[in-house]
């Protein structure tokens, strides 16, 4: 099995899941709790994403010039920055180091 395989059949599940979505009653969806747990598991999910992205490398766990930018970035954010302000701080942030190393 290729590579493209498995991203045609995790396309296909993904659509498939998406399609069940809709097929959900609106009641259902409309319920307190599961509408706390759809906004927990997609910051959830989120940061999961960002750490992976973050610290993750082929070799495994791995802690360079991504972890400065992205405390930049989330300090940025905290003082309620711009979007691309952060993301050219950020960026600078990492090319810096990057520079330097």
């Amino acid at each position: 099995m290729t590579v493209w395989h498995i991203i045609l059949i995790a396309s296909i599940a993904v659509l498939a899941l998406k399609l069940a979505g809709f097929m959900i009653p609106a009641a259902w969806a409309e319920k307190p709790t599961v509408a706390r747990l759809a906004n927990l598991l997609t910051v959830s999910l989120l940061a999961a994403l960002i750490v992976v992205q973050t610290f993750g490398s082929a070799r495994g766990f791995e802690v360079d010039a991504r972890l400065p930018a992205v405390a930049v970035a989330a300090v940025l954010f905290a003082l309620r920055v711009p979007f691309i302000v952060v993301i050219i701080a950020a960026a600078l942030v990492a090319a810096g180091i990057r520079a330097l190393t």
